[in-house]
């Protein structure tokens, strides 16, 4: 293993501002300067070493893992996760290599959680594509993630942090009991708001945090900032994943990436969900066990589903919630001196939580 404050050798393939309400998600995002194009401008040689890092590091004699992995990797819109470690190392004056190593891995990581995930939610969609486990299938899909996740993990030790390897590999840990639990709280309309926390916590928000954490490690920056950045990354996913849901009922396809009420026919539980069943009397809490607990299902039960969400401001709250949790993200960078990527990173998580795509 390498020092760890050495560059991150490429690991090659084998030999051969706070809304209170949303009505409209796309008249907000018509208005809406793309934050994140702006923040990835500042990094934009560090991401291109990124995506040669991703092109090189999916390679396999295996012809079916590039073919899969290419699919799923150039379905993955703006690299969110990987422009955050590339700024946080920024932000904390890191220039060097390390930096697109580790963002190189934090993208593995999510891509391969976004091959099982499809596989455990069926999906048939992916950003508006047919998804890999449409084309070729859930055990391939299953598989081909399980080698993301390997490479994820020869990335890691080839930057030869052990502090990194912990954050990162405590991350990969926590997004798997996040997806079981959010199994475990499907289909459960007594699943309450912290539960539901405590989901999507583990299946989105630990690894914003780990990828902005493990910028400021890269940095050699003190415990106070590692953990400053670690808070900005956790409470921006969770906003993330808040209006994502909200989305889930209010949004188009073209918007969302993926069909409406997706989340619905799963009968995932929700914050919308949770917000309308408590709120809603014994007629409309008997809606949600049939749809949602039972799975029994007709052709206008999703547009009632979206009346009542609609009826108890159940989406405006829940981006009310996102709207605080991007405060709490926004003020986790007050012990950074002012700087563009200081400014890029606050402005990114007020585009988190107004998007609508």
């Amino acid at each position: 293993m390498q020092e760890a404050g050495g560059a991150s050798p490429d690991v090659g393939p084998p030999e051969g501002v706070c809304v209170a309400v949303i009505v409209n998600f796309e008249a907000e995002r018509d208005r809406q300067p793309d934050a994140l194009d702006r923040l990835s401008q500042l990094v934009k040689d560090e991401l291109e070493r990124v995506n040669e890092l991703i092109l090189a590091n999916m390679q396999s004699p295996v012809a079916l893992i590039p073919q899969l992995a290419g699919h799923i990797i150039a379905a993955g819109g703006k690299r969110l996760r990987p422009v955050l470690t590339l700024a946080a190392a920024q932000l904390c004056g890191h220039r060097g290599p390390r930096s697109a190593g580790l963002a190189a891995c934090v993208e593995f990581i999510h891509t391969a959680t976004l091959l099982h995930d499809d596989v455990v939610d069926d999906s048939t969609l992916r950003r508006g594509e047919a998804s890999a486990n449409v084309l070729w299938g859930n055990k391939a899909s299953v598989l081909v993630g399980d080698f993301l996740f390997a490479r994820a993990f020869q990335l890691m030790v080839a930057d030869g942090s052990l502090r990194v390897l912990d954050i990162l590999c405590s991350a990969s840990a926590k997004i798997a009991e996040g997806e079981v639990l959010q199994l475990m709280t499907s289909n459960d309309t007594a699943t309450n708001e912290q539960a539901y926390l405590e989901v999507i916590k583990g299946k989105t928000a630990v690894l914003f945090a780990a990828a902005c954490e493990v910028g400021a490690v890269v940095a050699d920056r003190s415990k106070r900032e590692q953990e400053a950045l670690a808070s900005f990354g956790l409470n921006l996913g969770i906003a993330f994943q808040l209006i994502d849901d909200a989305l889930d009922y209010s949004a188009k396809q073209e918007a969302l990436g993926k069909t409406v009420g997706d989340d619905f026919r799963e009968g995932k539980i929700t914050l919308p969900v949770i917000l309308a069943f408590l709120r809603g009397d014994e007629t409309e809490r008997a809606f949600w066990r049939r749809t949602l607990e039972t799975q029994e299902q007709k052709d206008d039960d999703l547009a009632q589903a979206q009346a009542l969400i609609a009826k108890h401001h159940a989406l405006a709250d829940t981006v009310q919630r996102a709207a605080h949790y991007g405060a709490v993200a926004r003020d986790a960078l007050g012990i950074f001196p002012d700087s563009a990527e200081k400014r890029a990173l606050i402005d990114v998580v007020d585009f988190c939580i107004r998007r609508g795509h």
